[in-house]
């Protein structure tokens, strides 16, 4: 079956947003709500094992705090808290603090050129999407996808599959007709359980996760496996997309990229 859509998760394939986007919002809405938490670089590189931002922050109390606080009221302020990282997030977005990874842009821009279908496959929220897409793409490229899975389209996150479930539903595609690009282990089970074929590019926070079912691992869509200098194309895409399926792993221990 021809390849007709490309479908990419955001937190960490699109950009590198966590250590410097993320991070540095969630730490902001804390001290906004006088709160005296702190996440430092290798605290949240451990929290990044829990999806979702609400249910990291309700980790991080369960492990490291003890508050006085009923189930309802730490739901409550934890959506608060949650509201308050989304709002700062998209302020450093918006004001060049996150970069597209090499290749991004340009591959994307070349999918378009042959006529390809785009999508987003992500459990960060749509606001999220829509800042990095518009920051670093311009104002007219959330239009450019087609469809955009998201954390409000369902209940479970990476590394369940129901996200590019939801997203082939609406593209009207069968998985064979599509590929996912991912940064994490959880985001590879879950594109590959969907019955796709994935490219990987991890990140220092993904870089030992399980990428056993992943079809191709690379560094980056700037630097082609069999030579650095070569960029991936999308005729390397359609290769790669014509190889074989590889299992979904039963399980990963490693992080999710949904913040």
């Amino acid at each position: 079956m021809p390849l007709e859509a490309l479908i990419f998760d955001v937190d960490g394939t699109l950009a590198d947003t966590e250590h410097d986007g993320h991070r540095v919002a969630f730490n902001a809405a804390f001290a906004e709500h006088g709160l005296d938490w702190h996440w430092g670089s290798a605290l949240y590189g451990a929290l990044l094992q829990v999806a979702g931002g609400v249910e990291r922050m309700a980790h991080y109390v369960r492990a490291h705090r003890a508050l006085p606080l009923a189930d309802d009221e730490l739901a409550a302020l934890l959506q608060r808290l949650h509201a308050s990282k989304t709002r700062h997030y998209v302020q450093r977005v918006a004001a060049g603090a996150v970069r597209l990874r090499p290749g991004v842009e340009r591959l994307i821009r070349e999918a378009r050129h042959q006529g390809l279908r785009l999508a987003i496959a992500t459990t960060t929220t749509r606001d999220n999407v829509i800042a990095l897409l518009e920051a670093t793409l311009g104002a007219e490229a959330p239009g450019w996808f087609e469809v955009m899975g998201t954390a409000r389209d369902v209940a479970s996150k990476k590394p369940d599959a129901a996200v590019y479930r939801w997203v082939l539903e609406r593209l009207r595609l069968d998985a064979d007709a599509a590929i996912a690009f991912e940064d994490s282990g959880h985001g590879a089970t879950a594109a590959t359980t969907a019955g796709l074929r994935c490219i990987v590019t991890p990140t220092a926070c993904s870089a030992a996760d399980d990428f056993a079912a992943a079809s191709v691992r690379l560094a980056d869509l700037d630097h082609h496996p069999d030579g650095a200098a070569r960029p991936v194309t999308l005729d390397d895409v359609r290769r790669w997309h014509a190889l074989p399926r590889r299992p979904p792993v039963a399980a990963v221990l490693d992080r999710v990229d949904s913040a």
